[in-house]
């Protein structure tokens, strides 16, 4: 049985969509790369397609960052600065578990994610729940962006 990995969702297989890899043997981070051109306007946002999906382990969370070539460079930022991947945002019935990456363009000219560049670094991790927690008892992710509510 596979712990955690990367699939490419329905709606993409057939189109090119590379699955995430780590550049080095000590990268922690998996490279995602966008799914199709996508423009951010300058002080605006856009949502980048990575075509992807991520499983994982129950106490497990994907964290999501900007690559920091494309923040320094062209002053490109995550909207909530770091993406969190749930476990359970897997094969959802709204978006079969799509990872969706908003940006914010902070810089004075419009910038063009090409199909195929490397947008943002996955890291799979663990984390930590509180003695007695009860979240989720009895619920189900039904949906995608947002899904838990504001």
């Amino acid at each position: 049985m596979e712990k955690r990995g990367f699939a490419v969702i329905g709606s993409y297989l057939g189109q090119g969509i590379e699955l995430p890899r780590r550049k080095t043997g000590k990268s922690a981070g998996y490279d995602l790369e966008a799914a199709e051109d996508t423009e951010v306007k300058p002080g605006q946002s856009a949502i980048v397609s990575t075509g992807l999906k991520a499983f994982m382990q129950p106490d497990e969370v994907l964290m999501l960052y900007i690559r920091s070539g494309l923040s320094v460079t062209h002053r490109i930022v995550l909207m909530n600065q770091v993406g969190v991947i749930d476990s359970d945002y897997y094969d959802n019935e709204e978006n079969e578990g799509h990872i969706q990456i908003a940006v914010l363009n902070l810089g004075n000219e419009s910038f063009t994610v090409k199909k195929g560049m490397r947008i943002a670094q996955g890291v799979f991790t663990r984390y930590l729940t509180v003695d007695g927690d009860m979240a989720g008892q009895g619920m189900e992710r039904k949906g995608g962006f947002g899904s838990t509510g504001l």
